[in-house]
């Protein structure tokens, strides 16, 4: 059966704003986003449509802040110079240029009766995390984990003062990951980055050797080295009925 199609709507650049020297901040306004009125979801995301002179392209990104009844959201893009389709698009947006954007979807928000929470991921699942953690409750302890490049590419973050941030500056995820001491009581997990480290590392870490319960961890690859977002589709959904099969 078909997925049912999600709203599509138009979004205007309002303004762009370089946060760090890989990542660019667009400011949109909507004529319409009343479908992410019931949208709770810290990972709440859209599918961006570029058109180019070979056809459409669809890239998937973390829709942040949107406000329904200003008609404002905000999405930040990565960007590794010309490379890609979106991060050269933002890099070069102006006032008045439109995106066709499909969404949201969502299927994560920090839940506040754990005893503590584990955020990991690198710059791709920054945004993300950056709203998990202003969710969170003022009380809630725990440790955000971000790989970025360098210094240069830390942000400021609006986050609990139970909650202990660690930059890597290029140090290895799971190794940092596995090596966090290990807190007492229930822990909620979002865990989002390159689907090597997170998939093939992190997840086996967390599922198999700490057993946490699949409910309790919200784990998944945006991106791997080497592949676009259509391959990149491609392996997830050979990888899924790989372990499928592998479970019969």
């Amino acid at each position: 059966m078909p997925r049912p199609q999600r709203p599509t709507t138009t979004l205007v650049v309002e303004s762009t704003e370089q946060l760090t020297p890989g990542m660019v901040r667009v400011r949109f306004t909507s004529p319409d986003l009343s479908a992410f009125a019931e949208s709770t979801d810290t990972d709440r995301y859209v599918k961006l449509v570029f058109d180019r002179a070979d056809g459409q392209v669809v890239r998937t990104y973390t829709a942040l802040e949107p406000d329904v009844a200003a008609g404002t959201v905000i999405i930040d893009f990565v960007v590794h110079g010309t490379e890609g389709v979106a991060g050269p698009w933002a890099a070069q947006a102006k006032p008045g240029d439109t995106l066709s954007a499909r969404g949201p979807g969502g299927g994560y928000a920090p839940d506040p009766t754990a005893d503590w929470h584990l955020l990991a991921g690198d710059q791709a699942g920054l945004p993300a995390i950056r709203a998990a953690l202003a969710a969170l409750p003022a009380e809630a302890v725990g440790y955000a984990v971000i790989d970025v490049p360098s210094a240069e590419f830390h942000q400021d973050l609006v986050k609990p003062d139970g909650i202990e941030l660690s930059w890597l500056d290029g140090a290895d995820l799971v190794e940092t990951v596995r090596a966090l001491p290990w807190r007492e009581g229930r822990v909620h997990a979002f865990v989002h980055g390159e689907a090597e480290s997170v998939m093939h590392g992190i997840r086996p870490y967390l599922l198999k050797e700490r057993e946490l319960p699949r409910a309790d961890v919200s784990i998944s690859g945006y991106w791997r080295v080497g592949r676009t977002e259509e391959t990149f589709r491609e392996w997830k959904r050979e990888l899924a009925e790989s372990e499928g099969a592998g479970r019969r």
